[in-house]
């Protein structure tokens, strides 16, 4: 298996500024905890919050910079439609807070296996910015990913807003709209077609990339127009995207632009639990967390979650596949606790 591969080096993705803190970080705990969860997102905060519920004691380590910040709302969540993400990760945190679990605002810079107990239970030191230390027996790993786009000039301050990569997301939102799609590889010619459902006008850029005649005849076939000179730049009013200029200075108008970004798992300060990573499937770009049922991995005591190991998975399949890691999470610790019993008890 591969190592985690670093951050690449060129990195064109939007830079968000980290959220306000709207609640007070909790303290770091002495001695060693049941869980540390490594990300504050829908799927670290449903993990710790089935933690919490089975009186498990859990911190989530949160830096506070979620991918979908400058989103306004989260969209397909039954029953919370619309609810702005910040909201909604506010609400998350107050509630594994009700259960007993802590939320501490900060980044891990390290996180690795430590000696185990006597019983062979796993161990594991996690350090965070500024040297605070803790202690755990198991850990989920919910740190979500990065998106990295085109290196095209204009293009990243509209991400969120009039440049979109999810028709789920903010299909609804861009409906009738003149669309753009910028291609980046194989997979934008599944997003082209997801976003003819959304508009009459659609135009697709192959910019970069090769587009074959089968692809060009499907396109014809759904009235897509197919733009083959390169794109040089997103250009906007102050108000919001009103076209792109192609490389040879025409203007081709467009009020919206999809984007399948490059999606590569957020790893940082996580190369010492040697956790292997795949590429993605589906004509995708980027790398993911590999994982299998409930989010186990290859390295014992170790659970990930959310988009790190699922690049598809929106916010409530996020907080879904938390809940089922930190269930399955809570069963490992309580085989562990019987093991230790039954020894003591010999």
């Amino acid at each position: 298996m591969t190592a985690t591969p670093a951050t690449p080096a060129v990195s064109h993705a939007p830079v968000h500024a980290a959220e306000p803190v709207g609640d007070a970080s909790d303290a770091l705990p002495g001695g060693t905890v049941d869980a540390v969860v490594i990300g504050g997102g829908a799927a670290g905060l449903n993990g710790a919050l089935m933690l919490a519920r089975s009186r498990r004691s859990v911190v989530v380590i949160d830096a506070r910079t979620p991918r979908n910040a400058p989103a306004e709302g989260v969209r397909g969540l039954l029953g919370l439609d619309g609810v702005p993400p910040a909201e909604l990760l506010a609400r998350g945190r107050a509630e594994v807070r009700h259960y007993g679990g802590r939320v501490v605002t900060g980044e891990v810079t390290a996180a690795a296996p430590a000696a185990p107990s006597a019983e062979g239970d796993p161990r594991f030191t996690v350090t965070l910015t500024g040297g605070g230390t803790l202690r755990a027996r198991r850990l989920l790993v919910a740190t979500g990913l990065r998106d990295v786009l085109p290196d095209v000039p204009g293009l990243a301050e509209h991400w969120g807003h009039g440049v979109v990569h999810c028709p789920y997301c903010h299909g609804w939102e861009v409906r009738g709209e003149p669309l753009g799609v910028l291609a980046t590889g194989p997979a934008s010619l599944h997003h082209a077609l997801l976003f003819r459902q959304l508009t009459d006008d659609l135009v697709y850029f192959t910019h970069t990339t090769e587009l074959d005649q089968e692809a060009r005849a499907r396109f014809a076939a759904r009235g897509i127009r197919v733009v083959d000179t390169p794109v040089a730049a997103v250009e906007s009013d102050g108000g919001g995207i009103t076209g792109v200029r192609l490389s040879d200075g025409q203007a081709v108008p467009r009020r919206v632009l999809a984007v399948a970004s490059a999606l590569w798992a957020r790893t940082e300060g996580l190369d010492g639990l040697r956790l292997p990573t795949e590429d993605l499937p589906g004509g995708m770009t980027g790398r993911r967390l590999t994982s299998g049922t409930a989010g186990v991995t290859e390295v014992p005591g170790v659970w990930v979650a959310g988009n790190a190991t699922d690049p598809n998975a929106q916010v409530g399949a996020s907080a879904a596949a938390g809940a089922l890691a930190g269930a399955h999470m809570n069963a490992d610790l309580a085989r562990a606790d019987t093991e230790a019993a039954l020894a003591a008890a010999r």
